[in-house]
C-alpha cells in the first residue's frame, strides 16, 4: 500500500496525475498479460474503448462501479487493479492498516482511498473518501453496482441522492445502509469538505 502521512492526505494536481498514471500502467500490464486489445477489454467489461484508453494513459480515473466492472471484465480481484503484489485473505488472517495507508484514486467528484488494497478476495471493500465542498454533482448517471453499501459521515455533512427517493442529508456520526444496485450519488453539503467511510459488499 502507499504509506502516506495524514498531513499529506490533501489532494494535489501532481499527486492525482501520478495516481492515475500508476493505475493506468497497472491496467495496461493486466490487459497485455492476457494479450487482449482495448476492444476486447471493452467488450468484456462493458466500458467504452475510449474510457479504457484514457485510463491507461493516466488521463482519467474510474468511479467504484466502473472499477468493479473492469475487474470483472479482466477476471481479476479489484485489488489486482492496484498492485501485482499481495495475497488472498485466509481464515485466521489479521491485517493492520496504519493511518495514511491506502491506494488513492481521484475522480472529478470523489477522492477514493482504498484500504487493504493488497488483500484479495475480501468479503468487503472498505474505503475512505473526501467530498469537496462547492463541487456540484457532475455525473452522466447515478453510480450503481451489485451488492450492499454502508456509509458513515466522519467529518462535515453529506447529501445522498438516490433514485426514486428525495435526497437525504447526513451529518458527522450519521450512517446509511442500502442496496447499492439502487442508483446513488454523494455530495458535500455545506461550506467545508466532507470525509466519509464507505464499505461495499459485492452482490
Amino acid at each position: 500500500m502507499n504509506d502516506v502521512p495524514d498531513e499529506a492526505r490533501e489532494a494535489t494536481p501532481d499527486r492525482a496525475e501520478n495516481d492515475r498514471k500508476e493505475f493506468g500502467r497497472r491496467l495496461r500490464e493486466l490487459r497485455r498479460s492476457h494479450d487482449w486489445t482495448l476492444a476486447e477489454v471493452a467488450q468484456r467489461s462493458g466500458l467504452a474503448i475510449s474510457t479504457i484508453s484514457k485510463v491507461e494513459r493516466g488521463l482519467m480515473a474510474l468511479t467504484y462501479d466502473r472499477m468493479l466492472h473492469l475487474a470483472r471484465g479482466l477476471d481479476v480481484d479489484m485489488a489486482e487493479l492496484f498492485t501485482s503484489e499481495g495475497e488472498a485473505f485466509a481464515p485466521g488472517s489479521f491485517a493492520l492498516a496504519p493511518m495514511g495507508s491506502f491506494r488513492r484514486q481521484e475522480t472529478e467528484n470523489y477522492v477514493y482511498e482504498m484500504l487493504f488494497s493488497e488483500i484479495r478476495n475480501k468479503a468487503m471493500t472498505p474505503m475512505l473518501g473526501t467530498l469537496r465542498a462547492g463541487h456540484g454533482l457532475n455525473f452522466d448517471d447515478f453510480v450503481r453496482h451489485p451488492g450492499q453499501e454502508f456509509l458513515m459521515v466522519l467529518e462535515g455533512s453529506v447529501t445522498v441522492h438516490t433514485e426514486d427517493r428525495p435526497p437525504v442529508t447526513l451529518n458527522a456520526g450519521d450512517s446509511l445502509y442500502f442496496d447499492s444496485a439502487r442508483g446513488h450519488l454523494y455530495s458535500a453539503a455545506g461550506r467545508r469538505d466532507a470525509r466519509i467511510l464507505v464499505v461495499c459488499i459485492e452482490g
